[in-house]
């Protein structure tokens, strides 16, 4: 069992590292321009050269290389990144020593909304039993309305609505059967419908029986010889052929014409890198350096005015 386990498990390494080499890529050697450039390294498309190596850089690259400066100072500066994350809850900072006392306007903007006028007028209530997710407060009745009596209309309306008149409730899941049909004793014709049928145990028939003289002497009519004929094939029908057929002798002395072997010969194409690196594509050609902007070129460049 260990031989066994110990070839799977040398097969199962064979195939990830099989696996684990990078794609080989699909470029011919005359159409690959340039360098070799396996995706997914470290290294560099073209050499560095020694010189370039000991150059000493210029003011200009030693500016754009200096990192951006930290303006955070104080209690910014240091500050953890996730203080500023998605989903984090804001945090309450502690104030300085040298903090001032708030302005009158401040004091102004922080005092609450007072109620309106008509308001105040009213009945003074608790604002608390109005607010959102209070419950409501439970009023005094009146003593006329405690011993005030019911309406006709308001009784009907607090009758609960009746069933359908068709309506049957829900029968028990164990049906309770009667005593009179518990002790009652079953009749003749129901032991008789009781009785299972009764069949013979085959085979019914044997799968070879003797032909009567007279069956093998008929002779049948013209009527089922026509309907005994099978359906026939439309003409110019042929049969298909065989898998394999035999060559002639003529096919295989025979030789391809010029215009066959023409025609036979592949297409070839260049591969679209091939065709799509140009190398002039940037190059402006000698006339077109010679020449001259005529006058409505150089009116329409002209830009508008406003």
């Amino acid at each position: 069992m260990s031989v066994e386990f110990e070839q799977i498990r040398q097969c199962g390494r064979e195939r990830l590292q099989q696996l684990s080499k990078p794609k080989e890529p699909k470029v011919e050697w005359w159409t690959n321009v340039g360098p070799n450039v396996m995706w997914g390294t470290q290294e560099m498309l073209w050499p560095i050269s020694q010189e370039a190596k000991e150059a000493t850089p210029t003011d200009r690259v030693v500016n754009l290389a200096t990192p951006k400066k930290n303006f955070q100072t104080g209690m910014h500066a240091g500050r953890p990144l996730f203080y500023y994350s998605c989903g984090r809850p804001s945090m309450i900072w502690e104030n300085k020593s040298n903090v001032k006392e708030a302005s009158e306007r401040v004091i102004d903007l922080s005092a609450p909304k007072q109620p309106s006028k008509e308001y105040t007028n009213q009945e003074v209530r608790p604002q608390y039993l109005f607010s959102c997710g209070r419950s409501s407060p439970i009023w005094t009745v009146q003593k006329g309305a405690l011993s005030a009596g019911d309406r006709p209309r308001t009784l009907s309306l607090a009758y609960p609505r009746p069933p359908h008149r068709e309506f049957q409730p829900s029968r028990q899941v164990e049906t309770i059967i009667p005593g009179g049909a518990l002790s009652a004793s079953a009749s003749e014709r129901i032991h008789s419908l009781a009785i299972p049928k009764e069949r013979p145990n085959g085979p019914f028939r044997s799968p070879q029986w003797p032909v009567s003289p007279g069956a093998r002497n008929a002779i049948s009519s013209t009527r089922c010889a026509d309907l005994a004929r099978p359906k026939a094939t439309v003409e110019g029908y042929q049969l298909p052929r065989d898998e394999m057929w035999s060559v002639t002798r003529a096919a295989k002395r025979g030789s391809a014409s010029g215009r066959i072997q023409e025609l036979c010969k592949p297409l070839v194409r260049a591969s679209m890198d091939h065709v799509q690196f140009n190398p002039d594509a940037f190059l402006v050609k000698e006339s077109a350096l010679k020449g001259v902007v005529p006058k409505r070129v150089e009116e329409l460049s002209q830009p508008i005015l406003r």
